[in-house]
């Protein structure tokens, strides 16, 4: 059984490399250009997307930055100079669309974090993250690309290219390992 694991190991990692090329990591330029200068950032996502963008919204507000998890009590509304950061791997969720015609209307700018681009949410995005990766659009019959279930190599390639997301962020703001770790919660 220890093999078959370690086979599986090696068919889920090499499965998650063409998600982090060069070519989908230039794409955090633009990103954290738009985080940094953001008043505020609300992120958004459904289902395990939805824990994905959560884990980055805390990391987000661990680097001093005013962010917040759509849906929660205390998220604020959003404006201009305001950024809903939202996660459509598929291309569309019904209330990924609605938060993003929300967000516009009320001058916010939409990052939209996606594997499918021509979707009917990141088609309305001011800027489109492009992460190459199975989702439940393409998770039956001829289309299947990966050994894991419907969405989870799009989510985990979320949480890695969110990680990297971050450190070129703490850097780029000149943040201190010690410094978020100051903003992490005591209340545990």
């Amino acid at each position: 059984m220890a093999l078959q694991r370690d086979t599986l190991a090696d068919r889920i990692l090499a499965e998650l490399r063409p998600g982090l090329s060069a070519d989908v990591l230039q794409q955090i330029d633009s990103l954290a250009e738009a985080l940094t200068t953001a008043r505020r950032i609300a992120c958004y996502g459904v289902g395990r997307e939805g824990l994905m963008m959560k884990a980055l919204a805390m990391r987000l507000f661990h680097l001093g930055l005013d962010a917040h998890v759509v849906g929660d009590m205390t998220t604020p509304p959003v404006a201009a100079n305001d950024v809903l950061f939202i996660s459509a791997g598929p291309g569309h969720f019904s209330t990924a669309e609605a938060l993003t015609d929300v967000a516009r209307n009320a001058g916010a700018k939409v990052i939209c974090v996606t594997a499918e681009p021509d979707g009917a949410v990141p088609v309305k995005a001011d800027i489109l993250i492009h992460l190459p990766a199975q989702t439940m659009a393409a998770d039956r019959g001829e289309a299947v690309s990966s050994i894991l279930p419907m969405g989870s190599l799009y989510e985990a390639l979320m949480f890695l290219f969110f990680e990297i997301l971050v450190l070129d962020l703490r850097d780029r703001m000149d943040i201190a390992p010690e410094a978020m770790r100051a903003n992490h919660t005591n209340l545990e």
